[in-house]
């Protein structure tokens, strides 16, 4: 299997699928997840693009060096990937904390992106969330990461999906017991982190943005997604009724209709007529 290398030789590995003349489309995942959580997804966007997905340092068959880890150097690990496979300019998809280095990418190096969907995010903490990550991370220290996985399965799942996703689960941030705990704690610390002055920079954005949420998401709740999308010019915004955080698992038919629609309407290109912010709101 192919590794790229990070800066610091921290070998991070990727996989490969779709259509070789499709554009590529990276996609970025959240904490503790490796890129089994893109798997409702690969095949769906294998169709019409070249689907690029890679472990974040940590977890997976990525190396788990020791932290402390920094999110500016997670979002450069996902250029290495880009350059490793010969890409110098990909459509980027991030979930959750995936989504907080899609922003960095944006942010930082709008010249290899070619549009940003970003998926049950934020762009800052509040008190409770910080508390909460916080909380996990203990619990990964002292009980280890299937006591996380017991604590967070209700943060990522909707009750109404909960039993009938229940084999799947692990898919799911934390769940995806790919990760040691103490990885785990690292990119927690690398969360907390985050500057959160990045929200403020969200306003020279100029990249196609799509930003996406579940309406019963109480992880990243809506009023996340709507910040992000109020603050990227021309940003659109879809909602999906009765989603939870893990929509790109619970609501996937969904969740792939909007974000390939997105990438046709890039690809597209109409440039007489501007991007406007356009909400899509869903039945359940």
């Amino acid at each position: 299997m192919p590794k790229a290398v990070a800066a610091d030789g921290t070998r991070l590995h990727y996989e490969v699928t779709g259509r070789p003349d499709g554009e590529p489309v990276l996609m970025i995942q959240g904490l503790g997840a490796d890129s089994k959580g893109w798997i409702r997804q690969r095949r769906a966007f294998a169709a019409r693009h070249r689907v690029i997905v890679f472990d974040n340092r940590g977890v997976g068959r990525s190396d788990k060096p020791e932290g402390p880890y920094d999110l500016a150097v997670m979002a450069a690990d996902a250029l290495a990937v880009l350059d490793d496979v010969g890409v110098a300019t990909a459509h980027v998809m991030g979930a959750s904390m995936g989504g907080v280095l899609s922003q960095f990418l944006a942010v930082t190096h709008p010249d290899r992106l070619r549009s940003v969907t970003l998926a049950c995010t934020a762009a800052r903490h509040h008190q409770w969330r910080r508390e909460l990550l916080g909380e996990w991370a203990e619990l990964a220290r002292t009980k280890g990461m299937g006591a996380v996985t017991s604590k967070a399965a209700k943060w990522l799942v909707g009750q109404r999906s909960f039993h009938r996703l229940r084999p799947a689960v692990n898919l799911l941030g934390p769940l995806a017991l790919s990760t040691t705990q103490e990885s785990f704690v690292a990119q927690v610390e690398a969360i907390l982190s985050m500057d959160e002055a990045l929200r403020f920079e969200l306003r020279q954005v100029r990249l196609p943005t799509f930003v996406i949420v579940g309406s019963q998401d109480i992880l990243t709740p809506l009023g996340d997604s709507e910040e992000i999308a109020s603050m990227v010019p021309g940003a659109e915004l879809a909602i999906i009724g009765g989603a939870a955080h893990g929509l790109m698992v619970e609501h996937a038919s969904t969740y792939n209709r909007l974000v390939l629609d997105f990438l046709d309407r890039v690809i597209a290109d109409r440039p007489s007529e501007p991007v406007r912010p356009r909400p899509i709101r869903l039945a359940g």
